[in-house]
């Protein structure tokens, strides 16, 4: 018990295998296997889980992939969590920033940080589930996070506000990300097809959305744009009345 004690302190309170363990957990020495780091076993890591997902990847194949042995890799991430983590924080990196971000109109930072986000869960669908369901507590998510949040107290946001904000933010562009990933992971086409069909066939059901059928099953970019300009704009307007 005291030795589980002295690991959780370690771990900022994390328990090992928790998720985001590996930011809270003190820095080892490990030893080095000859050809291996943990940059090039991250890099392996992200290339795999963009061929195969989340639910396919192992330190195994991981391992083959770099010519290793398995056990190699324990000295640079003990448990796949941890491959989990540092693989979303590697491709967090991807988002860019706009120039001036620091001081730049907070709208404009916001709704680049919105783009650059989908634009990078759509090359890797498998961060869009992690970015959920995992703590976004790396250095290259923090860093975004970071910028959402300054702009947004530039805007006048504070207190649970400013968290309930910087959350609809991001929520709203992972859970569209998500569910456009999971439509591609199927033939999106002949579900689109038969979604319209049923619609169209039961209209008496749904006499709504057979009405705006096509607005219903309209592309995903311009729903997106959409939804980000209305979210940015109604923040906007509710910082207006805030100050009125």
């Amino acid at each position: 018990m005291a030795e589980k004690a002295k690991n959780d302190a370690g771990n900022g309170g994390a328990k090992d295998g928790a998720p985001g363990a590996v930011w809270f957990r003190e820095p080892q020495r490990r030893r080095k296997a000859p050809g291996l780091s943990r940059e090039r076993i991250v890099a392996t890591a992200v290339d795999r889980l963009d061929r195969e997902g989340v639910d396919q990847l192992s330190l195994r194949k991981i391992a083959g992939d770099l010519g290793a042995h398995a056990t190699s890799l324990y000295w640079h991430v003990p448990t796949k969590g941890d491959v989990l983590d540092l693989a979303l924080d590697e491709v967090f990196a991807e988002i860019r920033l706009p120039d001036g971000h620091r001081t730049r109109d907070w709208r404009e930072v916001v709704l680049a940080y919105m783009r650059e986000l989908r634009a990078m869960l759509l090359r890797h669908p498998w961060a869009a589930s992690l970015a959920g369901t995992r703590p976004l507590a790396g250095p290259h998510a923090l860093e975004r996070s970071e910028s959402v949040y300054a702009a947004l107290t530039r805007a006048g946001f504070a207190g649970p506000t400013l968290a309930a904000t910087a959350a609809a933010v991001s929520n709203l562009v992972i859970a569209t990300a998500s569910t456009q990933a999971a439509w591609a992971e199927r033939a999106e086409v002949g579900s689109r097809d038969a979604l319209r069909g049923l619609i169209t066939e039961r209209h008496a059901s749904y006499p709504t959305l057979a009405a705006h059928l096509e607005d219903f099953l309209g592309d995903w970019d311009t729903q997106f744009e959409i939804a980000a300009q209305t979210l940015v704009k109604g923040l906007a307007a509710q910082r207006t009345e805030e100050q009125a």
